[in-house]
């Protein structure tokens, strides 16, 4: 206490000044309109700022929970949609007060390595057989196709990337019955073909691309991309359709991996149809 007295006492000179300055400023801000006005608008962006850099560096901290919280609700969002029949008519066929069957689930990824520079590209993305993750199931991100899963181990699969050489997947033209085949002539990696889409189609470019759920692999309806343009075969019997794709495959990070509940059921069916 003593100490503190003896502080007052060397700098009482300087703390009268002090205390005579904010009294001073205080009747000078309540007695002009105008030095009030500019004290609170000044003590407004000050305290402006701070919260504005501590919100930023909150939210900075807090990136990965917010990204995980995305990732999860369009997990969840893609899955009902998935699971949803696409027409007003295959609803009206539900009986009433049915519940919709579940078809397909969806797992979230993280992409750990990607090729897109080769003939036969692959990604790595860290799920696996202890995540359910199987060969076939397909991989999308919330821009569209990205390929199918070839090989697992326990905690990681590899997926064949649509920009490979031997991926070959069921498309179709959006609201029109023309299916055909989509390939990678190892080219640009941007740009994907398909194929065997018949001259008599109504097509032209701007056309959006989309999976035609004619395999066991993709529901039907994942976006692709759109028609950049278009030529005949050497039979000119068909279109070879250059496609622009939705995604960048250059610069995946999350995507989303989708199993067919049905799949083993389907296969099952088509071989012993196939030995009859």
């Amino acid at each position: 206490m003593q100490q503190i007295i003896n502080f007052l006492i060397r700098n009482k000179t300087f703390i009268t000044y002090l205390v005579l300055l904010f009294i001073a400023l205080g009747l000078t801000f309540n007695a002009h309109s105008y030095h009030n006005t500019k004290f609170v608008n000044s003590a407004n962006r000050i305290t402006g700022g701070v919260y504005n850099t501590t919100d930023a560096i909150s939210d900075y901290f807090h990136l990965k929970e917010y990204n995980e919280q995305l990732v999860k609700e369009n997990r969840e969002l893609r899955s009902k949609l998935f699971n949803t029949p696409a027409s007003s008519t295959e609803r009206a066929q539900l009986p009433p007060g049915d519940s919709l069957q579940e078809r397909f689930k969806v797992y979230p990824a993280t992409v750990i390595k990607n090729s897109y520079s080769k003939e036969r590209n692959y990604l790595l993305v860290d799920r696996g057989s202890r995540d359910s993750v199987g060969q076939d199931m397909g991989v999308i991100t919330s821009q569209g196709l990205v390929g199918i899963i070839e090989n697992t181990s326990s905690g990681y699969a590899t997926v064949q990337s649509i920009l490979n050489t031997l991926s070959e997947i069921n498309a179709s033209v959006k609201n029109t019955n023309n299916f055909g085949s989509l390939r990678w002539d190892g080219n640009a990696p941007d740009v994907v073909q398909l194929v065997d889409i018949l001259r008599a189609a109504p097509i032209k470019e701007g056309d959006t691309i989309i999976t035609g759920g004619m395999s066991s692999i993709f529901p039907k309806g994942v976006p692709i991309g759109t028609i950049r343009d278009f030529t005949l075969d050497i039979s000119e019997n068909y279109y070879i359709i250059n496609v622009a794709l939705f995604n960048d495959m250059t610069t995946l990070d999350h995507v989303y991996i989708i199993e067919n509940l049905d799949r083993e059921e389907i296969l099952n069916l088509e071989n012993t149809t196939n030995e009859q």
